[in-house]
């Protein structure tokens, strides 16, 4: 018999959606939904636990969802967002859900990005996947947070939101940055999305903002039938040296030759972390990142690790090895640039507009 994780539990009367992310040989099931006592301006959520396992594990009863971790037990956590509303609207409108990346919640995420969309009629959830686990950064080591956690968490907003009276259950869309832009472009994937979402809910399209998982461990073979037809729009600076603008560049290609909508957006002179207020260029030395061209991949058709560049399966027990080898690497700057963030605020203003039909 599997082991089986406990169950996560609310209030009887919350209305609940079940989350089955299973991790064979370990099945976790997690019950997702909002917290009683309605809507307000800091909304929470049940988040799921994950099995303290080590090392990959895929499941056939729901595949496509895997970590890569370290042996730590996952107690269950309350994950907090920020709702803002626009004033005003009698009629539901669309929203906008910002995952945040690495460095956890930045002021820009309300200030800059959440106060615009307010200002067009949209509604912004910011969700704090790190707050409620204790952690503050996860730049110079992911494992602190599995990246599955920030998949769940997405699922389990929107389909929080999708029950809030004010808002239109079928103009959600996700926006992430850097790590959050992975969960962005990650709940596109069919199984992913089969695996987590309720009722046949998904975003209505997906914003990446320089993000990271274009190649590497959290990256996917990209064939016919793998990714949604939610459109895609892709953000990145040229001069991105912690998430390669040409292997997003590539990745999102690929994606749109399968039939996916999908708009790349290049920003002359920008580095990673443009939105920042902080106009400085920052170290990071310890900072965790893919190498450039990095091969490695995962088919999430045939549950296994490919190697790019032949389509040769990686077992699992080689992929440490193979990833130390061919694709980790260390050290990147982030920068502020406010000329870069107003022309990524436009081409996502014209994107939503369709998106919205506003």
């Amino acid at each position: 018999m599997p082991k089986r994780c406990p169950i996560i539990r609310s209030s009887p009367t919350t209305a609940l959606h079940t989350i089955r992310r299973a991790i064979s040989p370990a099945i976790c099931r997690t019950m997702i939904g909002p917290v009683t006592g309605g809507f307000g301006s800091r909304i929470s959520m049940l988040h799921a636990l994950d099995c303290p396992e080590s090392g990959w594990r895929a499941s056939r009863n729901r595949p496509g969802v895997y970590v890569i971790d370290r042996t730590r037990p996952r107690p269950p956590v309350t994950a907090l967002g920020q709702l803002m509303m626009p004033p005003g609207s009698a009629t539901k409108v669309p929203a906008v859900l910002l995952v945040h990346g690495s460095g956890g919640i930045y002021p820009a995420l309300a200030d800059f990005w959440g106060k615009r969309f307010n200002e067009q009629g949209i509604a912004v959830f910011i969700i704090d996947i790190f707050g409620a686990r204790g952690v503050k950064s996860t730049a110079d080591d992911q494992s602190l947070v599995p990246f599955s956690a920030d998949i769940a968490d997405a699922f389990a907003a929107l389909n929080l939101l999708a029950s809030h009276p004010r808002i239109d259950r079928d103009r959600i869309v996700i926006m992430g940055f850097s790590r959050g832009g992975i969960a962005a472009w990650r709940t596109a994937v069919n199984k992913i999305a089969a695996g987590l979402g309720t009722d046949g809910l998904r975003f209505a399209a997906h914003i990446p903002v320089y993000s990271g998982g274009c190649t590497g461990i959290t990256s996917v073979t990209v064939k016919p039938g793998v990714f949604g037809p939610a459109p895609m729009l892709w953000i990145h600076g040229d001069e991105d040296d912690y998430t390669y603008a040409v292997d997003c560049q590539d990745f999102a290609q690929r994606i749109r030759a399968t039939g996916t909508p999908t708009e790349f957006v290049l920003l002359a002179g920008a580095r990673h972390k443009f939105d920042l207020d902080d106009p400085r260029r920052i170290p990071q030395p310890n900072a965790v990142k893919a190498r450039q061209g990095c091969p490695l991949e995962f088919d999430v058709d045939a549950l296994t690790f490919r190697d790019r560049r032949n389509g040769a399966a990686i077992a699992a027990a080689d992929v440490p090895a193979f990833n130390k080898a061919n694709c980790a690497a260390t050290g990147a700057t982030v920068e502020g640039d406010r000329k870069s963030r107003e022309a990524a605020a436009k081409a996502v203003d014209a994107f939503l507009k369709q998106v919205f039909k506003l």
